[in-house]
């Protein structure tokens, strides 16, 4: 039986789930793969405010109990020159660390992203003899990472399997002019990487 390794981008999936208009269960998710053979460990990668309230800590919490190793970064305030100001943190260097240096423990990464940032590493990894199956959306997915992989997963492709039903979020169709500001989209979106969040989803939104 092959072991599985799941890395989870967290912003990405939730970004994914806001293109989409429907939420994701995390249980739903770690179980779906896992089936897949023998779950070595399951890493969940995710931003968190400077000061964490109760509401958010509960998610973290609920992400470990579930079975996931949770990395955090603290979120970064941005003014730009016209006095935008957004949050940003980027875990990337954390998941590529966890993809290279726990590769004798796993067979098969999974990775659920479309960051194109990952196509290196995922090459090493193919390199090393490990297979790999990227899954995200393909609107959200670089050309150069999915050709890179070894398989690609349309998560729209497995909703019957990984959804949480009940939970809804509103699609990019759905958004007014001024929730499509790029500084306010990003700030919101690692915010609801927390914000409202079950033992199951992202983001309760009902």
């Amino acid at each position: 039986m092959e072991r599985i390794g799941l890395f989870i981008d967290g912003a990405n999936v939730y970004a994914a789930a806001k293109r989409l208009g429907w939420n994701f269960d995390h249980r739903k998710i770690l179980e779906h793969f896992a089936g897949m053979g023998a779950l070595y460990n399951a890493f969940y990668y995710t931003a968190v405010p400077a000061q964490i309230d109760d509401k958010q800590k509960r998610f973290v919490d609920a992400l470990t109990y579930m079975g996931y190793t949770v990395r955090t970064r603290p979120l970064r305030e941005n003014t730009d020159e016209h006095g935008d100001t957004s949050r940003r943190a980027s875990l990337d260097i954390e998941l590529v660390t966890d993809l290279l240096t726990t590769e004798s423990r796993y067979d098969v990464a999974v990775l659920l992203s479309g960051d194109g940032d990952f196509e290196r590493p995922v090459e090493v990894l193919r390199a090393r003899g490990k297979r790999v199956i990227v899954a995200s959306i393909p609107e959200m997915t670089s050309y150069e990472l999915r050709n890179a992989a070894d398989e690609y997963v349309d998560l729209a492709s497995i909703r019957e399997q990984v959804e949480r039903p009940g939970y809804r979020l509103p699609s990019e169709g759905q958004r007014s002019e001024g929730q499509r500001s790029e500084g306010r989209f990003q700030d919101r979106e690692l915010r609801a990487s927390f914000y409202g969040a079950g033992a199951g989803g992202v983001g309760d939104d009902r």
